[in-house]
């Protein structure tokens, strides 16, 4: 996936994210962002039902991680630094088998090189609580681009040297 090369500052700015991963083929929609959260949606149809009809249990930790992950972009320079998640909790508290669900990542702790959010799912229809958990990412350096690692490869071979 490429990265915008950008700051997020505004929800329309996630729309790069989407195409070609698992948020368009899930339909994850952002809803609502800025520099303490994101929400995010996405229906519950036949691809996220575990066999019984419910909502599957790992579509909804997908759901509350790709909303953390996503904000722990906000305002940051992802030319300089990526978050890459660390860590996920989740502790499910009702099942859902229509409709949709909402995440909503509140910012716990942020620091220069880590970002810790509380992730609540609820069922968009009824309102009701289905999943809390805990998600943290840690910053690390973005990726060169391809030209700057050859320059920096052929400054550090000796070649420089006649």
């Amino acid at each position: 996936m490429t990265f915008p090369r950008r700051r997020i500052e505004r929800i329309e700015d996630f729309v790069p994210f989407a195409p070609g991963t698992a948020l368009e083929a899930m339909e994850v929609r952002v809803e609502s962002g800025d520099d303490e959260h994101l929400a995010i949606t996405m229906p519950v149809c036949e691809r996220v039902r575990q066999p019984a009809g419910l909502l599957h249990g790992g579509m909804t930790v997908f759901l509350m991680e790709s909303a953390a992950s996503m904000h722990a972009c906000w305002g940051i320079d992802l030319a300089e630094r990526m978050p890459v998640g660390v860590e996920i909790n989740a502790t499910h508290l009702r099942a859902v088998s229509d409709g949709s669900v909402r995440a909503i990542a509140r910012v716990v702790r942020r620091s220069r090189t880590m970002i810790v959010h509380l992730v609540e799912v609820y069922h968009v229809e009824s309102g009701r609580l289905v999943s809390t958990g805990r998600a943290t990412n840690y910053y690390v350096p973005a990726a060169k681009p391809e030209a700057q690692r050859e320059r920096d490869t052929h400054r550090g071979s000796g070649s420089e040297r006649a």
